[in-house]
Parts: structure tokens; sequence; C-alpha cells
């Protein structure tokens, strides 16, 4: 197999185990509904279990991560995979909001052992100018993956039960751990040692983590990231049981209509982000950051107009497109990131990441939209995340002045997205 062959042929198998990642996390979210009914659960103890899943997953990122970077990335990532796997099918045997609460903070440990390894692992295989078109296409995995989560959660729920939904969910996430743990490092890509030369001395974990928040556009766009990822985490969790409330429809319905506009959106957004900043480029190399504010910008009043719409139809159009504009950024911000940080250092720099984006987004949203939705009401606390879009947006902007000057540090050259 040819080099170009075999990257690509990585890609696929670690983009497949990226998708049952969102799978596993999102399915939950569409059987919400039949699980509060059947556990008697309120909508704070249901939007904690998800910031549970969200907190162990950022705090095992840091010590994964530093421990990868020195380590057998393969076996952080195939042993991730099935971990959560096994959990997800383990959360279908819950008997109780404590059991269940338990299952899923095992999810966590799985996928940030995946999340932290896996992104610099893909990039490796490709060279720089490739880097964006490729962390694009891994990035779609956030919204095919969630969406085929709150479609068969669901659709499976519906039919079948909640518990039934966790363990047909799992499987696949088992078989793709397997085919995983035939994957080889792509050491060629790695510094290579220089045999006279003396030893660098031994940094510590958290001076070494210290080290990449240095770098003023990596810190801004993860701070942009977190801000997103308040919004998206709280949307993911309820938009479902909004639906579901708001225009009185099935739990299978409003899983699949969800579902549905999110993987569509999803990949138009996330393939369009990649050609409009390829375009941009041309006349701005700050283009992945200018086309992620736009449309963070964007979204933003989208968002809010779909929450507060009279109208069904009205409605689901600005959540579609709302969406779209989100999705924008999926490539051009990872691909900030790749960038930015040195090659040595990337499975850290990705596990800062997710333990920042997490620690202000998802791991405390959806139980803040929870206590806010039983104080009030769903459409209040939906409204409410959605505002952190617009300060997203604005993050990137200033991420901005220091990108070109980061960029150049790590002794690369500005790229477009698509070459």
């Amino acid at each position: 197999m040819t080099n170009k062959r075999l990257a690509w042929s990585v890609l696929a198998l670690l983009l497949a185990i990226n998708l049952m990642n969102y799978v596993d996390r999102e399915a939950l979210y569409s059987l919400l509904p039949l699980i509060q009914g059947d556990l008697k659960l309120s909508d704070a103890q249901a939007g904690s279990l998800a910031s549970a899943f969200v907190i162990v997953y950022m705090f095992a990122a840091l010590p994964i991560g530093y421990w990868a970077d020195k380590g057998r990335r393969v076996a952080w990532m195939a042993g991730g995979a099935a971990l959560w796997s096994l959990a997800t099918g383990f959360s279908g045997l819950a008997w109780s909001y404590a059991s269940l609460f338990s299952a899923r903070a095992a999810v966590g440990i799985g996928e940030s052992s995946y999340g932290s390894v896996s992104p610099s692992f893909v990039a490796e295989h490709f060279p720089p100018a490739d880097h964006g078109l490729v962390m694009a296409i891994f990035a779609m995995a956030v919204s095919v993956g969630s969406g085929i989560g709150y479609i068969a959660g669901g659709l499976l729920g519906q039919h079948f039960g909640w518990r039934s939904a966790f363990y047909w969910t799992a499987i696949p996430g088992l078989i793709f751990a397997a085919m995983a743990t035939r994957l080889k490092d792509p050491q060629k890509n790695r510094p290579a040692p220089v045999a006279a030369a003396p030893a660098a001395p031994t940094h510590s974990p958290m001076s070494s983590y210290l080290k990449i928040f240095k770098t003023p556009s990596y810190s801004l766009t993860t701070l942009s990231m977190g801000f997103m990822t308040f919004a998206l985490g709280g949307f993911a969790v309820w938009m479902p049981s909004f639906l579901h409330r708001q225009w009185l429809w099935s739990v299978g319905k409003s899983g699949s209509v969800f579902g549905a506009m999110t993987i569509i959106s999803g990949i138009i957004g996330t393939l369009a982000g990649g050609w409009i900043s390829n375009w941009v480029f041309k006349y701005n190399s700050r283009a992945y950051l200018i086309v992620s504010a736009g449309g963070l910008l964007i979204s933003a009043p989208l968002m809010i107009y779909s929450l507060m719409s009279a109208h069904v139809a009205a409605a689901m159009v600005s959540l579609f497109t709302a969406e779209f504009f989100v999705f924008l950024n999926m490539g051009p911000l990872n691909a900030v990131l790749v960038a930015v940080t040195e090659l040595k250092s990337r499975s850290m720099a990705f596990a800062a990441n997710i333990f920042v984006i997490h620690a202000i987004g998802d791991a405390l949203s959806p139980t803040i939209i929870g206590v806010i939705s039983d104080r009030s009401n769903l459409t209040i606390a939906l409204v409410f995340a959605s505002l952190f879009l617009g300060a997203s947006g604005i993050l990137c902007l200033w991420a901005m002045k220091y990108y070109d000057a980061d960029v150049a540090a790590q002794g690369g050259v500005s790229a477009p997205v698509y070459v």
C-alpha cells in the first residue's frame, strides 16, 4: 500500500471510530424523555448525566495527552474506543440515577483517550499543506456522528426501549477498536533525536502544558471553542427534549428531525467552511479565524429566532441555517491548533484544548440549562446558551491579531484549508 493510500485508510478508520465517539455520546440525549420517565429524573439530574461524562472526559485528557506523547498512541486510541463502547453498553443496565451517572462517567474516560491522540495521529499521516482538508473531514464526525446518535437513539428507544438502544450503539465501537490495534504510529513524521545532542531537560507535565498556553492564538482559539462548546453542549443535550415539549413531537420524531438536520447542515457547513476559507486566504492569511468568526456571529441570532418562533417551519429553517453557520468553523479551528503548536507536543495540545473547552463549556451548560429550565422554562434556558455563540465569534476575531506570528514561531507558513 502506498503512503498516500495508507494515509487515507488511516483517516477512514479513525473517522469511523470518531463517528461512533459522537453516536455513543449523543444517543443518550434523544433517550432522555424515556429515561426521565423510567428513573424519575428532574431536568437538573438529566443535565448532570452529560456533565458527568464531560467532567471525567476533560480531567482524564490531561494525563492521557502527556503519557500518549511519550508512549504507544495506538494503544491509547484502541483501548479508549473499547472502553467507551463497553461503558455505553453498561448504560443500558443502569437501575438508578447513580448507576447511569457512573456509566456515563466511564464513557468520558474512554473518549478522552481517543480524543487526545487521534487528531494529531491523523494529521501526521499527511503533509502540512493537507492538514486543513484532513481536519475538516475528520471533524465531520461531530455533526454526522451526533446526528446518527440522535436518530438511532430516538428510533431504537421508541421501538425497543432505551436500554436496547444503548446495547446496539455499543457494538460498532468494539469492532472498530479491534481494527485500530493494527495501526502503526507514523514515526517518520515525528522529530528524530540527534545522536550527539545532550539530553534535554525534563519538564514537569504542568510546565509542559503551561508552555502550550503561552501561544496567544492557541489560548484565544481554545477559549473561543470553549464558549462555543457551552452553547453546543447545551443544544446537544436539550434540543431533542425542546422539540418534544415545544411541538409535541414523539421521541422518535424529535431525535430523527434534529439528527437529520445536524447531519446535513454539518456536512455542508464543514465542507463549505473549508472552501470559503480557501477563497478568503487569497486575500488574508488568517482565513481560518475570519470564516469561523463570521459563522459564529451569524449563528447566534438565528438560533435565538428558531427558539422563539411560533411557527414550526420558520423555526426549523432558522435552526438548520444556524447549525450550518456554526459548523463552518469545525475544520478551520482545529487546523489553527495544528498550525500553532509543536509537533512533539500535539497530543498534549489537543488534550489541553479538550480540558479547557469542556471545563468552561459542556461540563457546565447541560446542568445550568436544566436548572434554569426547572425555574423558568427550557426556551429561556436555551436562549441564554445561544449568547455564547456570539462571544465565541468575538474571541476568534481577537485571535487573528496573533495568528501569523504564532505560525511563524513554529517554523510554519500560513496555508489555505483546501489546496
